[in-house]
């Protein structure tokens, strides 16, 4: 990351941090994705049902943010011994840690759109 010489440290620090939050989080599936994991932790959640219940997410992608989640340490992917062979997605404990960013970006967005809907208020 290119620097100002007169950029302080921890500026530099928390923007390599929030890049770093935003390559894990980012994009337009992946906090969609771990949300629906979190609130349907008790439930087995197979592929096909997340494409299903996330709606306009292809397959292609909602395979290649699941695993982006999983090698991120997010999301765990379990084979399940059925036939035919399924597979089930759950949150890990350390994705759960998530919970409070997606609370306050769910909090914010409702203002957000609170607010485009009554231009006078804020």
């Amino acid at each position: 990351m290119k620097t100002l010489l007169n950029d302080p440290p921890e500026c530099t620090s928390n923007l390599l941090a929030m890049r770093d939050t935003l390559d894990v989080l980012g994009g337009k599936w992946k906090l969609l994705i771990l949300h629906y994991l979190m609130t349907r932790d008790h439930q087995v959640n197979t592929f096909k049902k997340i494409q299903r219940e996330i709606i306009g997410i292809s397959a292609k992608m909602l395979t290649k943010e699941l695993k982006d989640l999983e090698a991120n340490k997010m999301v765990k992917r379990e084979v399940l011994n059925t036939r035919p062979i399924s597979v089930e997605y759950s949150i890990t404990d350390y994705g759960r840690t998530s919970k409070e960013i997606i609370e306050k970006l769910v909090e914010w967005g409702n203002r957000h759109r609170h607010k485009l809907l009554n231009e006078n208020e804020y």
